[in-house]
């Protein structure tokens, strides 16, 4: 994918958001039909690295033992840490709440790549149109009801969520010039699933045959593993290669946009126009964040 025009990459982005968007709906499913989120992140990684295997370079290690010790904390960052805190929080705690709060990523992104990547530049119209963005956000996010209930742990755990995957993306950065994307991706399903071993002893892995084989258990599995993980992984990780860390980051403001809409088809949620005012100040916010990081 070399020599494209950067538009390719922001198109790429914006498709890995509309998936993404896509996944709490699809995890709310999983969760409701009586899968434990250890077990929802298992399977859906797996069925990514089986895969990727084959398409993937054949070497098993990378160069040095830095690197690999690298690859292993984006396993954790950007695989099993960051989808338990995620899961459980959705399960424990309103789906509001946690979309708000891991829609803080972007935000720290920008500051942590501000303080640790000093080629990535920040501006004031940057932070500005992440501002509005975010502020687009919570209106979407509480689509016209505006009732904050705190679940402490639920809360610590999206913002757990957060922290995590700002920092997949800053790790990510530096490794993507020394390997193919293809083999950093598979690396992290890898990791992923090896470190989530452990929790394995407080949730089993659920195995019944009956429930996996449900349409809707095997439908949002198979669109959680092949689509939202291992094709998204692959593109997202080209995005923060060729875009940096902090304009594909940003696109993140879109996610709670689209599991609004996908919760209105499937689950039959009402769109309200507080909602609609809400996705106006994200495409607002998003526009300034282009704009000055592009100026």
């Amino acid at each position: 994918m070399k020599n494209r025009p950067a538009i390719f990459y922001h198109i790429l982005a914006v498709f890995c958001i509309l998936v993404w968007g896509t996944t709490f709906v699809s995890t709310k499913i999983l969760l409701n039909n009586g899968l434990a989120p250890v077990s929802i992140f298992f399977y859906r990684f797996l069925m990514a690295y089986i895969v990727i295997w084959f398409i993937s370079p054949k070497m098993l290690f990378a160069n040095n033992l830095k690197d690999e010790f690298h690859f292993l904390l984006l396993g954790i960052t950007g695989g099993s840490f960051y989808f338990l805190t995620e899961n459980t929080a959705l399960k424990i705690a309103f789906v509001n709440n946690v979309a708000l709060l891991v829609c803080t990523a972007p935000l720290i992104t920008t500051l942590f790549s501000r303080l640790f990547l000093k080629t990535e530049k920040m501006h004031k119209g940057l932070i500005i149109g992440s501002l509005v963005a975010f502020l687009g956000v919570a209106l979407v996010v509480f689509n016209g009801k505006f009732v904050l209930k705190s679940n402490p742990l639920g809360d610590f755990l999206s913002i757990s969520a957060a922290l995590l995957w700002a920092f997949y993306t800053i790790l990510l950065k530096g490794l993507d010039s020394r390997y193919s994307i293809v083999f950093i991706t598979r690396k992290i399903f890898f990791y992923g699933l090896v470190t989530v071993i452990p929790f394995f002893a407080f949730n089993g892995l659920q195995t019944d045959f009956a429930l996996l084989a449900k349409p809707a258990v095997a439908g949002n599995l198979l669109f959680l593993g092949l689509v939202a993980s291992l094709l998204c992984f692959v593109l997202w990780n080209i995005t923060l290669k060729h875009l940096g860390s902090i304009v594909p980051t940003n696109y993140i403001y879109f996610n709670p946009l689209i599991t609004l809409i996908s919760a209105a088809i499937v689950l039959g949620e009402i769109i309200t126009p507080v909602a609609l005012v809400g996705a106006a100040l994200i495409l607002a916010g998003i526009f300034l964040a282009r704009k000055f990081t592009d100026s």
